[in-house]
This record gives structure tokens, sequence and C-alpha cells, in this order.
């Protein structure tokens, strides 16, 4: 019993502080407020955002949405505090309907969750913004990707069950013969049979394709036979099967760009799954660290100001530093 106060005390402190910090009734202790939100896994932010409730009766991801537009820190914490089921909706929603379809970030949440966790992705799209996220894929994009988010988008009903090997074996025959058997692909076999299986009975197609003719199935598809249609399956197809390699190739790409939001997409979505992993092999590419790559997006050196935006993204830079050294 007095573990269990001591707990539910150590919360109440924490959601003063935050409410303290946050209201702008208080002196902020930046290091305080990035150590107090990385430190805390996902299941303490859970209980943080329960006791905020009762004590302010507020939410407190409604008290940061509040500020969050003009707000880099609070944005990335309202990403971070999230339910990752409700963040990811969030995160189609805005790629669909933001002042332009960014489907890069459509195709990393349909390609790299588990159909489990696409199920209950479109659960909460369904709930938040009275809408079916299938419809609204099929409304805003087009052409090949839109053919393969909705077939990947499909299988996720085929949720749960275990893999099985000797389906997957055969389906891999499947495969190779809509590939090879003729003198175009038959597309519309691969993607009937890529909507009936869920993500783990993918996976076990993809490596008894490999088992059975030598190759990945993805290397096939960069054929100039598999044309566009390929190309574009190749990189879901990557990101079902290796998304450690898919999000690393991500940030390289932030090498040559601004790409703040990715980087921190990337880290927040990634935490506690594998984001260890995704640094390893992006730094064997790269030899960069994805701490480095942090403080090069998020610097404000030799900007030669000294604005409430450049301070934002200092703490953005301490916050995501800090959940990458306690991940």
């Amino acid at each position: 019993m007095s573990s269990s106060i001591q707990t539910s005390r150590k919360y109440e402190l924490d959601c003063q502080y935050l409410n303290s910090c946050f209201s702008g009734n208080g002196a902020v202790n930046k290091q305080k407020l990035v150590e107090l939100l990385t430190r805390r896994n996902l299941q303490e932010l859970r209980l943080i955002r329960q006791t905020y409730s009762t004590l302010y009766n507020q939410d407190l991801l409604r008290v940061l949405s509040n500020i969050r537009i003009n707000n880099a820190f609070a944005n990335v914490v309202c990403l971070r505090i999230t339910e990752p089921q409700e963040r990811d909706a969030e995160l189609v929603r805005d790629a669909l309907f933001g002042w332009r379809v960014n489907l890069n970030t459509v195709i990393e949440v349909a390609s790299t969750r588990s159909s489990s966790e696409l199920h209950f992705i479109k659960q909460a799209y369904s709930c938040r913004y009275n809408s079916n996220l299938e419809q609204d894929i099929a409304q805003k994009t087009d052409g090949t990707f839109k053919e393969i988010l909705l077939a990947i988008l499909k299988s996720s009903g085929k949720f749960g069950g275990r893999v099985d090997m000797s389906m997957a074996m055969c389906d891999a025959k499947i495969l190779y013969e809509a590939l090879e058997s003729g003198n175009s692909v038959d597309w519309k076999t691969i993607m009937s049979l890529i909507s009936e299986r869920n993500s783990g009975q993918i996976k076990a197609i993809l490596i008894s394709y490999k088992e059975l003719y030598g190759c990945e199935f993805s290397k096939f598809l960069k054929s100039n036979k598999c044309g566009k249609f390929g190309k574009d399956l190749r990189i879901v197809i990557q990101g079902i099967q290796y998304p450690q390699k898919f999000f690393a190739k991500q940030l390289r790409g932030a090498l040559q760009s601004d790409a703040q939001e990715i980087v921190t997409r990337i880290i927040i979505t990634r935490l506690g799954i594998d984001i260890k992993d995704i640094s390893n092999v992006f730094a064997a590419k790269t030899g960069w660290s994805l701490g480095n790559l942090v403080r090069r997006e998020f610097s404000t050196a030799g900007s030669g100001n000294n604005t409430s935006a450049d301070k934002d993204y200092g703490l953005v830079a301490e916050f995501l530093l800090g959940l990458l050294k306690h991940c």
C-alpha cells in the first residue's frame, strides 16, 4: 500500500510540474522538464495523463494541443504521450489532408506497422475523424501506390492466428509464377495474394521465396519487366520485411535535406521497438550517429538570432537526445 501511495504521489508531483510549465504560471527548469518526459515509459505516461485529468479536470494532451501550433517542443511532446494507434491515425490524417499529400508518411505507416496495429489505427482513425481510412486513401492518392496501399490495409483485417509455413511455401511459388510465367507480370494475382495475407504471413512468404529461389523477392521487383509498379511495390515490401533498413534509408535521405519532421517522427514512433537497430544500420551506412543527426537538424548555431522558435528547437533536440539516451 505504501509503495502504491508513493507511486501515486510521484505522478501527482509530475503533473504539478507539467501544469506549471505548460500553463505559463511558473519558471521552467528545462533540464528537469526534459528528464521528466524522457525517463517515463509509455505506461507511466498513461498514468501521468490520468492523474493530470483527475487533478485539473483537463486532458494533458488537449492542453498541449492548444499551444502546439506555435511551439515545436509541445508538438513533439504531444507525439510522445499520444497512444500509438491514435498518433499514427493523426500522422496519416495530416499526411492526407495537409497542404499537400505526404505519400511517404502514409507508406511508412502502412508498410512498417503489423496487421494488428493497422487494424487499431483504422479504428482510431474512424473514431477521431468519423471517416474511413481506406476510402480517404482511395480519394487522396492515385497510381500504383494507391492500389498497393489499399491491398495492405485490406490485409490488416486478417490479423491474428499462427504463421503457416506450408501455406507460405505455396504462396511463394504463386508469386514466382506471377513474375516469371509470361511476358508481363501478373500484378492482379500478386496484389490479390498480398491483400489476403496478414503482415506475419507476408514475411513468411518472403522468407520462403528466398529459400526456394535463392534471391529476395524484392530484387526481382527491380527488373525492367516489373516497371514502375515493381519499383513502388519494392518500397512497401522492404518496409514490411526489413523496417530497420527502411527507416535507416529514410534517415539517410534526411542528410540531403531539412528533415526535422522525419527525424522526430522516426525516433518517437520507433522507441521501444527497434530504434537501436535503426540507429545501428544508419551508422553503418553513413558513419553518423542518430544523435549527431538530431544535433545537426535542430542546431541553432550560426543562426544569428535568438528567437523563441530557436529556443523551442534547442529544447526539442534535448528531448530527442534524452529519449535516445533512455531507450
